[in-house]
């Protein structure tokens, strides 16, 4: 039998700038071992069909003709209907960074038809200045959007948001009804207008396996609309879904109804189980061989995982393969006025891991036991850089954004080597743990490889609910950390955490404390509160009287199982806290409101902090280890080698030879004095120590080659004015 023809989908809606990986990398392994491959990210598609002049016609015509109890805000937007059929297409246009040019009218004429949104608006003057007109614009037009999402989320499609679809049905949806019932009703515009888009493709690619990407609850709802469309319309094509929803949420599946629609599930990384079916499909392997695989049998569901292969190694996934994807129609928009939040919706970011799993893997909110995060396997730097040039050369675009659980400080610092080794020039961000092995230099290192931003969990600011959480990391050391960034000029974002078993209203509010001192050290720059979560395949899921809460929840069903419901006895009321906490963080990541009391969020009493006011600050003040004691540490120096000139100066009737290396750098030139013996070893020894060099050379080596004529030891040398000013400059220990 030939081999299939795939057609992968990421069904609405993930994010509007960029899309997401899974079917870029399953692509790139599939195209590897000979299958004909084409991929549709339907979110920013159907977004675009939406958001044209015809789009948006028939939006307006479905409202009109509707029997809708409309909002003032809906009303308003109804009446401007011209304004806005006229200005879509260009807002978008420019949203694409295909017409810059509107951004002046944007910024400064009343070219925007405004409703509710714009009511919020924040200080845009203090935001961009008078300079930043795009960025405003950028902002402005996000909210013209937000705003028509606002009309369609309240008539023709209440699931209708723009990261996510239908979102609600699928959340802690222990049972399938609630999303059978949905697929029974007859197609809403927004579906018309998605199924409109699977027979277009359908008819280009002509599919015998159309295969769905399910990273989030949102994007189930469409995702099993386009199969229920598939299996009605074209009854011979086999439907698979994967992703991160079936493998956080469906692990115990035993709802049949689901296989009406899709025909196989695979959990975990989908290479080897997808590939596995595909021999199956093609009459190379038994049924009872399948990987991780549930699939219905004789009317009951059942999981297959007999396959005697191992899992494919990281280092043999393949390059994600992003070619088919229309790169160039993702959206840049700004929804919060922060350069570090922004990061999330603005810019096209090729995704990329540097390594499988965590390397952590102890947090005991965090689902471990999964194999997604708990094999850990590593890739060589040099096979990443490889993987980075060929997307850049696939993409032509240098923006990186690595997805990893927690990227491992260790490969991020042999990462950032080889591309200064290269010189390969790029832009990315990524997420980390705040752990000591992020020392000062190593920020340095990372953002001269082109690092902008990290993110991180900081969650729980308590260092009695971080030992119980098992984060590996005390506030003082996240401090010491962020900082060490900041310095470098990298941003950081903290993922924060309330509602964490037996936290109380104490915890909490010097929790907002520490965040509070964190933001007005500028340590930090963005940041967000998640409510705590008890999931079904984390510690504290499985043990929940270990961390003293009672799980009464919900009760077992055959569709998902992740979600848990728990009492928390010993707690606060962590719902109380939820909007004095995001409102305070809104503003501290706006500058906003530092100095303010902790009481000045919330509408009812709440503790005063127990935390000192000078508690991060002491922190960061805290000195570094000295470069002596860190004999072990490899030398790396980042700047170009000097050019050097010896000269001979009369001294008390002595002609000695003196030494003077120019350092010609991007930014500013600089000089060092020194004698001719020392220069000489100063030369060489730098030569040894750029990143051309694949051997590591530590600061042990280079004392032992320290000369012995010169005329003072090692130790004296590293108390040197010329040992400071080297170290202040390009210098790394690391």
């Amino acid at each position: 039998m030939e081999k299939p023809t795939i057609l992968l989908i990421t069904p609405p809606l993930t994010q509007l700038n960029t899309p997401y990986p899974a079917t870029a990398y399953l692509k790139g392994f599939l195209k590897g071992q000979g299958y004909t491959v084409t991929q549709a990210d339907f979110g920013i598609e159907l977004v675009l069909r939406m958001f044209t002049k015809a789009g948006l016609s028939r939006i307006f015509a479905a409202i009109e003709e509707g029997d809708f109890e409309l909002s003032d805000n809906s009303l308003r937007i109804l009446r401007l209907k011209r304004e806005y059929l006229n200005t879509i297409e260009p807002v978008i246009r420019f949203l694409q960074n295909k017409d810059l040019t509107l951004a002046q009218q944007i910024s400064y004429s009343r070219y925007l038809p405004e409703a509710a949104r714009f009511d919020q608006v924040e200080d845009v003057d203090w935001a961009f200045g008078s300079m930043g007109i795009t960025d405003r614009a950028r902002y402005l037009a996000t909210l013209y959007l937000e705003d028509l999402g606002d009309l369609i989320k309240e008539t023709v499609s209440p699931h209708f948001a723009f990261s996510r679809y239908a979102e609600k049905l699928a959340l802690s949806a222990t049972s399938f009804d609630p999303l059978e019932e949905e697929l029974q009703e007859n197609p809403g515009l927004l579906d018309e207008l998605l199924l409109e888009l699977l027979e277009e493709r359908i008819q280009e690619v002509q599919p015998t396996v159309v295969g769905l990407s399910i990273p989030f609850p949102g994007n189930l709802y469409g995702g099993l609309r386009l199969a229920q469309y598939v299996k009605q319309k074209y009854p011979p094509i086999t439907t698979m879904m994967g992703g991160g929803y079936p493998n956080t949420e469906l692990r115990s599946l035993r709802e049949p109804r689901l296989f009406k629609y899709i025909d196989f599930v695979t959990l975990d990384d989908g290479e080897g189980p997808w590939l596995k079916i595909l021999e199956y499909l093609q009459g190379q392997r038994q049924v009872d061989f399948l990987q991780r695989t549930f699939m219905l049998q004789n009317g009951k569901v059942e999981f297959i995982n007999g396959c005697l292969d191992k899992d494919i190694p990281h280092t043999e996934v393949g390059t994600p393969d992003y070619s088919d994807l229309p790169l160039k129609d993702y959206l840049s928009v700004i929804d919060v006025i922060n350069p570090m939040h922004r990061l999330w919706s603005d810019g096209r970011w090729n995704k990329l891991t540097v390594a499988h799993g965590c390397y952590w893997k102890r947090c005991s909110f965090c689902d471990i036991t999964l194999d997604y995060i708990s094999r850990y396997e590593t890739a060589p730097a040099t096979l990443l850089v490889d993987r980075i040039e060929q997307i850049i050369a696939q993409t032509g675009q240098t923006g990186f954004h690595f997805v990893d659980e927690a990227a491992p400080p260790v490969a991020l610092r042999d990462l950032a080597i080889e591309l200064l080794r290269r010189g390969v020039k790029i832009t990315w961000w990524g997420n980390i743990r705040f752990e000591k092995t992020f020392t000062p230099d190593l920020c340095r290192l990372l953002a001269a490889s082109g690092c902008i931003a990290v993110s991180g969990g900081l969650e729980v600011a308590s260092d009695r609910l971080l030992t119980l959480m098992a984060k590996g990391v005390s506030i003082a050391q996240v401090a010491r950390v962020t900082d060490s960034f900041t310095q470098a000029g990298i941003m950081v974002h903290a993922y924060l955490m309330y509602g964490f078993p037996t936290q109380t209203a104490q915890e909490t509010i010097d929790s907002l404390e520490v965040v509070r001192q964190l933001f007005l050290n500028n340590v930090i720059q963005s940041g967000y509160w998640h409510r705590f979560s008890m999931t079904a395949h984390s510690p504290v899921g499985k043990n929940p009287e270990k961390y003293g809460v009672v799980k009464v929840g919900p009760p077992e069903g055959d569709f998902a199982n992740n979600d848990l419901w728990h009492n928390d006895p010993q707690g606060a009321d962590h719902n109380l806290f939820g909007p004095g906490l995001s409102k305070a963080l809104y503003n501290y990541m706006h500058g906003v409101a530092l100095e303010e009391p902790l009481s000045f969020w919330f509408d009812f009493k709440v503790p005063r902090t127990t935390e000192k006011p000078s508690m991060i600050a002491g922190a960061i003040q805290a000195p570094h280890r000295p470069d002596s004691t860190r004999t072990g540490a490899r030398l790396l120096w980042l700047g170009n080698i000097p050019e050097v000139e010896f000269t001979m100066i009369a001294k008390k009737g002595q002609t000695i030879e003196r030494c003077e290396l120019t350092f010609y750098e991007k930014a500013e030139d600089f000089q060092i004095k020194t004698t001719a013996t020392i220069g000489q070893w100063l030369l060489e020894s730098l030569q040894k120590i750029t990143p051309e060099n694949t051997e590591a050379f530590t600061l042990k080596q280079l004392e032992e080659t320290f000369p012995a004529e010169a005329h003072l030891n090692f130790n004296e040398f590293m108390a040197s004015p010329t040992w400071f000013e080297l170290r202040e400059k390009e210098l790394l220990l690391l």
